[in-house]
C-alpha cells in the first residue's frame, strides 16, 4: 500500500548565540526593542513535517508519495529528494516564493527566539488529490491552511483512509473545522499540548472523540504514548535512546512509524512500539534528516527493545 504525505517542506536555519537574551533584553525598555545576536555557528537542515515523514519512511523501506510546494530555492532540496529516490511528480514549484523557512536562534540558556516564512506553503492548495494517484493511506500534516482544508475534503471524497496530524499549525483552525478534520479522517495523532488544545478549541474529550475513529494517538515524550482505537487504552512505552541530541522532527519520525505500521496491517500495539522507536532514532541526531540507520539495524533494535520481530 502506497502513502501519501501531504505537508510542508521547509528549511531550518538553526543558529547558536554564545550568550544569554535576558542579559540583552532589559524589561524597562522593552516598548523600543532593537538587539542584535553574534550568531557565529550556523545550520541549514532540510526540514518540514512532510519531508521528515518521507526520509524516515524511505529508512523503513517504504515508497512514499510526497505532495508539497516548494519555492524558487528548492533546487537543494529537490536534489536531495532524488538522492533518497522520493518522485518529484506532487512536489511544485510556485514561482516568485521562497520555500518555508525557519530561523531558530538559541542561546546558552537554551531559550529560543523563532521566527517563521511560510512562503510557497501558502499555495498548497494548489495540490489537487485525485483518484489517479493510487494511494491507499494517507497523512495530512501541517501545511498551508486552505491546503489543509482541501486536502482533507478531497481524501474523504475518495474514501481514502488519512491520518489528521494538525501540529504546530491547530492554532490557524477554529473548533468547528477541526471537528470537521476529525470527523472526515480515520486516524489522529497529536502531542500533549496539542492534544488539550484539540480539547479546547472543540470542547470535546480525545477519548470522545476517539469512538469515531479508528484510533487517536496521543504522544507525551518521555512518558511514552496512548493510543486510543476500538474502545481500548494501549500505552506504547517510550525507547530509551543511545543519547539525547535534538527533540527537532521526533514527532515526525514516530509518525512515520505509525503510517509504516498501518500500511503493513501491523496491530495497534507493534504500530505504537515501532512508532516509539522510530523517535528514539531520531532523537540521536541533530536535524531533522541526519539521523541514518539500516532497515535491518531498525529491526535488530526492534528486536532489542521488544523481544519480538517487526
Amino acid at each position: 500500500m502506497r502513502t501519501l504525505i501531504c505537508g510542508s517542506i521547509a528549511y531550518d536555519n538553526i543558529m547558536v548565540f554564545r550568550g544569554r537574551f535576558r542579559e540583552h533584553i532589559l524589561p524597562e525598555q522593552i516598548h523600543i526593542l532593537n538587539v542584535a545576536f553574534l550568531v557565529p555557528e550556523l545550520r541549514r537542515e532540510f526540514g518540514g513535517c512532510a519531508g521528515n515523514i518521507a526520509y524516515n519512511l524511505k529508512l523503513l523501506g517504504a515508497d512514499p508519495l510526497v505532495m508539497a510546494t516548494v519555492g524558487d530555492d528548492s533546487l537543494l532540496y529537490f536534489e536531495r529528494l532524488e538522492r533518497l529516490g522520493i518522485k518529484l511528480d506532487f512536489v511544485r514549484q510556485v514561482p516568485n516564493t521562497l520555500t518555508a523557512q525557519a530561523f531558530i536562534t538559541t542561546d546558552l540558556d537554551d531559550n529560543q527566539i523563532t521566527a517563521f516564512h511560510p512562503g510557497a506553503m501558502n499555495h498548497s492548495h494548489l495540490n489537487n488529490i485525485t483518484g489517479e494517484l493510487d494511494v491507499g493511506l494517507a497523512i495530512i500534516a501541517p501545511d498551508g491552511r486552505e491546503g489543509m482544508l482541501q486536502h482533507a475534503r478531497e481524501l474523504a471524497g475518495l474514501g481514502i483512509p488519512f491520518m489528521f496530524d494538525p501540529g504546530q499549525g491547530l492554532p490557524m483552525f477554529s473548533g468547528e473545522e477541526l471537528l470537521a478534520f476529525v470527523d472526515q479522517a480515520s486516524y489522529v495523532a497529536v502531542n500533549d499540548y496539542e492534544g488539550r488544545m484539540l480539547e479546547e478549541r472543540t470542547g470535546r474529550k480525545l477519548e470522545e472523540m476517539a469512538q469515531e475513529l479508528k484510533a487517536l494517538v496521543l504522544t507525551r515524550g518521555a512518558e511514552g504514548s496512548i493510543i486510543y482505537a476500538k474502545g481500548e487504552r494501549i500505552e506504547i512505552p517510550c525507547v530509551r535512546a543511545a543519547e539525547v541530541v535534538d527533540p527537532t522532527g521526533c514527532g515526525d519520525a514516530y509518525r512515520a512509524g505509525l503510517l509504516y505500521g498501518l500500511a503493513a496491517g501491523f496491530d495497534w500495539p507493534k504500530t505504537g512500539r515501532l512508532a516509539a522507536l522510530m523517535g528514539s532514532i531520531k532523537i540521536g541526531s541533530r536535524g531533522g534528516q541526519n539521523h541514518s540507520m539500516s532497515l535491518d539495524e531498525i529491526k535488530r533494535l526492534f528486536r532489542r527493545n521488544f523481544g519480538s520481530d517487526i
